[in-house]
């Protein structure tokens, strides 16, 4: 039997408090956001098609590459340990020599200021602020000056390809010394340009020209196109001319040459912290170390080059015992939440690189958006720690993760 009343009004009053007012919208939806997946849908409804799926996409017609990373996260089994004080977290570690607020870094990304016109400046003042490095792309939109000057006091890494040209290759290490950038990683997967088949059909081209297709598309975007059109120039600040695909720029000026002794070369000339990124064997790995690189970063290239490459989280235990010390093992591609971020240094890396976690905030809110992300990847870090009942990074070990078999 239940006995029935009416409530007395400071019960209403306590059930009907209303939610604070924000008239600042965007930042009420970035609040929302409590996911970098929340953050996706909401960069998804804000920016163009081709844009978005220039970022989300990757090669092949199944996206192979990326979608088996994403699996093999989801396969990883944690194993906590109980009864243990873990009132004291912290994220902090050592990536290449100093320290890192969290054990993960901004990874590069071409063409950043079409996803958002603030670009790498507002992605490296939040690395500035999080006190994470940020690797600036060389088909980056802003110069190697531009992102020293927007974050001074940032730890900033500089992703080098090689060009046709060695010369100008030479010309933008120089730049990087100067500006005061500590770390350059050399991509060795991009040859030739991977089959982005979005991009194609989307008649992605640099920068975006005003088809009919994208002229009803931004009917749906207005404040991008407004961006796009109010704002400086699109275009990559490293190539003094640009036009058609990013495929067609990729084949036009990289070189597909490349070999061990680019790699040779480029550790003659440049004096500060050297990594190899788009290793993708141990075979590889070993051969790079012995070439006298700091670091090798284990990458399929986020899956937008060969499809069906290896999943670089599988290649972390066996690269970590080749290398013996030699040289620290990053890991990108699949990466989606601070979880995933534990497993891989449980696995052995030394750190992780995100992309396109931070890529989404940037689409759903400028540097507000990337800040987000940021605290999202660096909240779900330490809350993933202390369930495993670890309060250093350096207590990750091995034990504390497995693949499930399905």
């Amino acid at each position: 039997m239940v006995n029935r009343r009416f409530p007395r009004p400071a019960e209403l009053r306590e059930l009907l408090q209303p939610a604070p007012l924000s008239l600042d919208f965007l930042q009420a939806r970035l609040d929302r956001a409590a996911s970098i997946g929340d953050l996706r849908k909401l960069a998804m409804r804000r920016t163009p098609r081709a844009v978005f799926d220039y970022t989300d996409g990757a090669a092949g017609v199944g996206e192979l590459a990326l979608r088996r990373a994403r699996e093999t996260f989801a396969r990883l089994e944690f194993h906590p340990t109980v009864l243990t004080d873990v009132s004291g977290v912290s994220a902090e570690t050592m990536i290449l020599g100093k320290p890192s607020a969290q054990p993960f870094a901004l990874a590069p990304t071409g063409f950043t200021r079409m996803m958002h016109t603030e670009g790498e400046r507002a992605v490296v003042a939040v690395a500035q602020a999080e006190n994470i490095p940020y690797t600036l792309s060389t088909m980056g939109t802003s110069t190697i000056e531009e992102v020293a000057e927007a974050a001074p006091n940032a730890r900033r890494w500089f992703q080098l390809y090689l060009w046709r040209d060695r010369g100008f290759a030479k010309d933008l290490v120089e730049r990087a010394i100067a500006a005061g950038y500590d770390t350059i990683m050399l991509t060795l997967d991009t040859k030739v340009a991977g089959a982005r088949l979005r991009d194609v059909r989307n008649g992605l081209s640099v920068p975006p020209q005003l088809t009919l297709r994208t002229f009803v598309d931004g009917a749906m975007h207005p404040r991008w196109w407004f961006d796009l059109l109010t704002t400086e120039t699109l275009s990559f600040a490293t190539l003094t001319s640009t036009g058609g695909s990013v495929a067609g720029v990729i084949d036009k000026v990289f070189d597909p040459a490349i070999t061990m002794a680019d790699l040779e070369w480029l550790r003659e000339v440049w004096p500060h912290k050297l990594v190899a990124k788009g290793v993708q064997s141990v075979a590889d790995a070993e051969q790079v170390v012995k070439a006298g690189v700091d670091g090798v970063l284990l990458s399929n290239h986020g899956g937008r080059q060969l499809d069906r490459a290896p999943v670089p989280l599988e290649l972390v235990p066996a690269v970590r015992e080749a290398v013996d010390g030699r040289a620290e093992v990053l890991v990108d591609t699949g990466i989606t939440t601070g979880a995933d971020v534990v497993a891989a240094v449980a696995m052995g890396a030394n750190a992780a690189l995100v992309g396109r976690a931070y890529l989404y905030g940037l689409m759903a809110g400028g540097q507000r958006g990337v800040a987000r992300a940021v605290r999202i990847l660096a909240d779900e870090v330490a809350r993933a720690m202390a369930l495993l009942g670890v309060t250093k990074v350096t207590d990750l070990k091995p034990s504390h993760v497995t693949f499930r078999a399905s």
